[in-house]
């Protein structure tokens, strides 16, 4: 089962994916981790990658893509993965489709998790961070006992720059713009499933278990 995870910045696509993984004994995949364990260890592709990572620049899709069907090809992967991601782009799934699809592969699934713009901002803008010991809190689901203060070490809680709501306005702006389209591409191809993100976060697992085993 190889599956796509779509959803906007905030979404909680990343924590389904992870459980999806944990359930059905299956990596979980990340653009990110890939590239840095490729650049950790040195490998051939990774320091091709680095060239432009260390310039700054985006790392063009058919590299990007080389380094992740050169994870997938690997044993762990035999019954399927979680992207996690990407592709982030119609650019980059249209050539990520092309070399799956030239090694006789397929994507099974593209999973949208479906929050709306202001559900996504009431959660990011309401997070709060403990510098010192990494602790997270949210002022309304999960409030620290005396409010500005982290229950575990003590320290005083922030609003990141990530979560502040100017930041995840732009996010969502530049998701909108480049991400979104790969809905529609999906939907052409019948594989998107699509689950109501603004639920309980076992709910929307429920909901995307149900969809893999129907």
């Amino acid at each position: 089962m190889k599956i796509i995870m779509l959803g906007a910045p905030g979404a909680g696509k990343g924590t389904q994916a992870q459980m999806i993984a944990d359930q059905y004994k299956i990596p979980h995949i990340s653009t990110g981790d890939i590239f840095r364990e490729n650049v950790k260890n040195g490998t051939e592709l990774g320091m091709e990658a680095k060239k432009y990572m260390d310039k700054g620049e985006l790392v063009p899709d058919e590299l990007t893509v080389r380094i992740l069907l050169d994870r997938v090809a690997k044993d762990d992967c035999r019954n399927g993965y979680v992207l996690d991601g990407f592709p982030r782009t119609i650019p980059q799934a249209e050539v990520l489709d092309k070399e799956i699809t030239e090694i006789g592969d397929k994507i099974d699934y593209a999973i949208d998790v479906d929050v709306p713009d202001e559900n996504i901002i009431r959660r990011m803008s309401g997070r709060r961070a403990c510098l010192s010991c990494g602790s997270t809190f949210h002022v309304e689901h999960i409030p620290p006992k005396q409010e500005g203060i982290c229950d575990r070490c003590g320290k005083e809680l922030v609003l990141r720059d990530d979560d502040r709501e100017e930041t995840v306005k732009n996010r969502l702006g530049v998701y909108h713009e480049q991400t979104q389209p790969l809905i529609e591409f999906y939907t052409k191809k019948n594989i998107l499933k699509t689950v109501d993100g603004t639920q309980d976060m076992q709910d929307v697992f429920a909901a995307i278990t149900a969809i893999l085993e129907s």
